[in-house]
C-alpha cells in the first residue's frame, strides 16, 4: 500500500481551526430589539420616555393629533426650522396621525396595540379613561401590555385634575423655593419635573419587563411629575423635616461649605471651586492663594468658621481668583486637588472637550437634515450601537403602517379625506 503522506489532488485535508485563535465576538443586539412600543404622548415626559426605549431599540410608534400633532412641535423653529424640545425627545420613531374621538381611529389604535409590547400615554387626566385608553382597561384587554400612565399628579386625590405644567409641577414640589438667590426664587433651567418623569417611567417600563419575562403577564406602571420630582427633593426634604428648617437658597454657594461658589476671573471667566474638608483649605491658602497665613488662622481653619464668616470667606478667595486667568485658576486648583469647574454656557457645553475626547455627538436624520445630537447616557460596551433614528416628519409614517395592517389605498384616502389622519403623506420611506 502506498503509504505516501502527500494526500492526492482533490483529496486535500479539510483545514483544522486553529486552537490558537481567539475571534472577536459577534456585537450583542441591542436590549429591546423586537419590541414594540405604542404612544399616545405630546410634550416632554412620555415622549422622552419612550426616546429612551427607541435608542435601545425599540420600535417606537408615535400616534399624534392629524391637526398639527403633538404640540411640541410647534414651541420654537430653533432647530433649522424644527423644534428643539421636539427634535431632542423624538429621535427613531415613527410618527401616525390618528384622531382617537373617531371610532376608526380608536380601532386603528387597538390593532396596533394587539401585537404591542408597551402602551405609554399622558393625556391630560381622564381623557385616556374616556377612550378606553387607561392603564387598567388595557391590561385587561391585553394580558401581556405593560401600560404606562404619566399624569402630573396621579390618578386620585385633589390634584388629579389638575394641569401639570412643569413649572407648575416644580413650584408645587418646593423645587423652586430652594433655588436660585436670597432675594429671588427661580425656576430650575431645564424641564425637570417632565424629565423626572420620563426617567421614572422608562426604568418603569424596564422593570415591569423583567417582571413580565417572569410571570408572562404584563400590567400598569403609574408615574406622576409630583412624585418623580418629590423623590428628587430628597435632600432638602429630609432635611427640613428632620432638622425643622429648609435650606437657604444660596445662588452658586453651598448652604453649609465654604468656600463652596463661583468666583470671577481675570479674563472675565468665572470658576467654580469647592473645599470640602480643613485639609483642602490649607491646600488651596498655601498652593492657590498664595497665603499661607490663612491655613491656620482660626478664623478659617475650620469650615464651621469659614460658613460663619462666608463674607470674608468669598472676599479672599474672590480677591485672589480675580489677579489669574481661568485657565491659570483651573491649572492651580487642580494641582492643589482642590474641586473645580468651569461656568460653561450651553454652546461651550456643545463644544465640551470631554465629550469631543470620548467621541459622543453623532448626527440623527430629521426632515431639515441631519442633526448633532448626543449619545445616550447608557454605554453597553461590546453590543450594538444605539439606534438614533430619524426624527419623524407629522404623519411620515401613516400609510406603511396602515398598510401594514391590511389596509387598502382606498381605505386609508378615506381616512384621510375625513381627517382620521393627517391629510399630507409625508415622506413614507418606500
Amino acid at each position: 500500500m502506498d503509504t505516501d503522506s502527500h494526500p492526492r489532488p482533490g483529496h486535500e485535508p479539510l483545514p483544522q481551526p486553529r486552537t490558537d485563535a481567539h475571534p472577536e465576538p459577534l456585537p450583542e443586539p441591542l436590549p429591546l430589539a423586537g419590541l414594540t412600543v405604542v404612544a399616545v404622548e405630546q410634550a416632554v415626559s412620555a415622549p422622552f420616555a419612550t426616546r429612551q426605549l427607541a435608542d435601545l431599540g425599540a420600535r417606537v410608534i408615535k400616534v399624534e393629533r392629524p391637526d398639527g400633532g403633538d404640540f411640541a412641535r410647534a414651541y420654537d423653529t430653533a432647530a433649522h426650522g424644527l423644534a428643539s424640545h421636539f427634535v431632542w425627545a423624538n429621535r427613531g420613531k415613527e410618527s401616525l396621525t390618528l384622531d382617537l374621538k373617531d371610532p376608526r381611529g380608536l380601532e386603528v389604535l387597538h390593532r396596533l396595540l394587539d401585537g404591542a409590547d408597551v402602551f405609554v400615554q399622558n393625556l391630560a387626566q381622564g381623557a385616556a379613561a374616556r377612550l378606553g385608553l387607561d392603564a387598567a382597561t388595557l391590561c385587561a384587554r391585553y394580558p401581556r401590555l405593560i401600560a404606562v400612565d404619566v399624569s402630573g399628579y396621579g390618578p386620585r386625590g385633589p390634584y388629579a385634575h389638575k394641569r401639570a405644567y412643569d413649572m407648575l409641577v416644580q413650584c408645587e414640589a418646593g423645587l423652586v423655593s430652594v433655588t436660585g438667590t436670597p432675594d429671588e426664587p427661580v425656576k430650575a433651567g431645564i424641564p425637570a419635573a417632565d424629565i423626572a418623569a420620563a426617567m421614572y417611567a422608562f426604568s418603569g417600563v424596564l422593570a415591569a419587563l423583567v417582571r413580565r419575562g417572569i410571570t408572562g403577564r404584563g400590567g400598569p406602571v403609574e408615574v406622576s411629575m409630583l412624585d418623580s420630582l418629590a423623590e428628587w427633593m430628597g435632600h432638602p426634604l429630609h432635611h427640613t423635616m428632620h432638622g425643622g428648617e429648609q435650606p437657604a437658597r444660596t445662588g452658586l454657594a453651598h448652604a453649609v461649605i465654604a468656600p463652596y461658589d463661583a468666583y470671577a476671573t481675570a479674563d472675565g471667566d468665572r470658576v467654580l471651586l469647592s473645599v470640602q474638608n480643613d485639609r483642602e483649605w490649607r491646600r488651596l491658602a498655601r498652593q492657590v492663594l498664595e497665603r499661607p497665613d490663612l491655613a491656620e488662622d482660626p478664623a478659617f481653619a475650620t469650615n464651621a468658621a469659614r460658613t460663619r464668616g462666608r463674607g470674608r470667606t468669598d472676599a479672599v478667595v474672590a480677591g485672589a481668583l480675580a489677579l489669574l486667568g481661568a485657565d491659570e485658576a483651573v491649572r492651580r486648583l487642580e494641582a492643589a486637588g482642590i474641586a473645580c469647574a468651569r461656568l460653561n454656557s450651553v454652546a461651550q457645553l456643545a463644544g465640551h472637550p470631554q465629550l469631543a475626547a470620548r467621541d459622543r455627538w453623532r448626527e440623527v436624520d430629521s426632515p431639515v437634515g441631519p442633526l448633532r445630537a448626543l449619545l445616550p447616557p447608557i454605554g453597553l460596551p461590546g453590543g450594538a450601537a444605539p439606534r438614533m433614528g430619524a426624527v419623524p416628519a407629522l404623519g411620515q409614517h401613516d400609510e406603511p403602517l396602515l398598510r401594514a395592517l391590511g389596509m387598502t389605498g382606498a381605505q386609508i384616502a378615506g381616512l384621510r379625506r375625513d381627517g382620521v389622519i393627517a391629510e399630507g403623506r409625508g415622506d413614507a420611506g418606500e
